[in-house]
């Protein structure tokens, strides 16, 4: 008996794999939070909504998809601690890595916003 191996071969030639937009974000805010230095997702500000018409948004995350290709907004708090260029390079990394290694997608941007700087358990001695 000869075996089937399904991953590779296709079990119907119309079968497809449909992906529902909130798993784009959750990849992206789980990647997003994975960083050093990213405290918890911002809030997404009421203009960008203009910008990326019906695009899917939740949770400091904004995700186009043109033809296949991500383009994604990212709206973060930050630790003060950390360097905030680098913080936000080790970001766009992530985000572009799960990206591709999860969904096998093209990552056209990955923009990140610091919305803030969470000072509150940072507290600098006074002179």
């Amino acid at each position: 008996m000869k075996a089937v191996n399904d991953e590779v071969n296709p079990r119907h030639p119309n079968d497809t794999v449909t992906l529902a937009p909130d798993v784009l974000l959750t990849i992206a805010r789980k990647a997003t939070l994975s960083v050093p230095g990213v405290l918890r997702m911002g809030s997404i500000p009421g203009g960008a909504d203009r910008l990326f018409r019906r695009a899917p948004a939740a949770n400091g995350v904004q995700i186009a998809v043109d033809e296949g290709t991500v383009t994604a907004h990212l709206y973060v708090v930050a630790d003060p601690t950390v360097n905030l260029r680098e913080m936000c390079v080790e970001v766009q990394k992530a985000v572009t890595r799960s990206i591709r290694e999860l969904l096998s997608m093209k990552v056209e941007s990955v923009n990140v916003h610091v919305e803030d700087v969470d000072f509150g358990l940072h507290t600098e001695p006074e002179a």
